[in-house]
């Protein structure tokens, strides 16, 4: 299994980011099968403040570039996407490697 961190910013608006946050409890079923397509096996979302950080973890073939790039072939994917952008500071017509920012592991123990 190979992980990935993601980061991503919300706008700075305490009800903005509570939505966001309630939206997560009523994910689209298209949008978990589509992550399920593209070979992710599990995700998880964290917030802190107005910052979000992203772990996704894939299987051992998951190439980042040709995988998480399909993820906007899937259906209603990019529906979700600019549905959500109300909440992000990012363009709302960004695919989601272009609004999520891979992370560069510094330490492991």
């Amino acid at each position: 299994m190979k992980r990935y961190c993601q980061t991503l910013t919300l706008k700075n608006d305490p009800e903005l980011i509570r939505a966001y946050a309630e939206e997560h409890n009523h994910v689209w079923p298209e949008i978990r099968e589509g992550f399920r397509a593209v070979g992710i096996l599990d995700m998880e979302i964290y917030l802190k403040d107005n910052l979000l950080f992203m772990i996704v973890e894939t299987e051992d073939d998951f190439d980042w570039e040709r995988d998480y790039g399909r993820l906007g072939e899937q259906p209603r994917q990019m529906e979700w996407e600019e549905y959500m952008s109300k909440y992000q500071v990012a363009d709302p017509h960004a695919s989601p490697s272009e609004k999520w920012r891979l992370m560069e592991r510094i330490f492991k123990m």
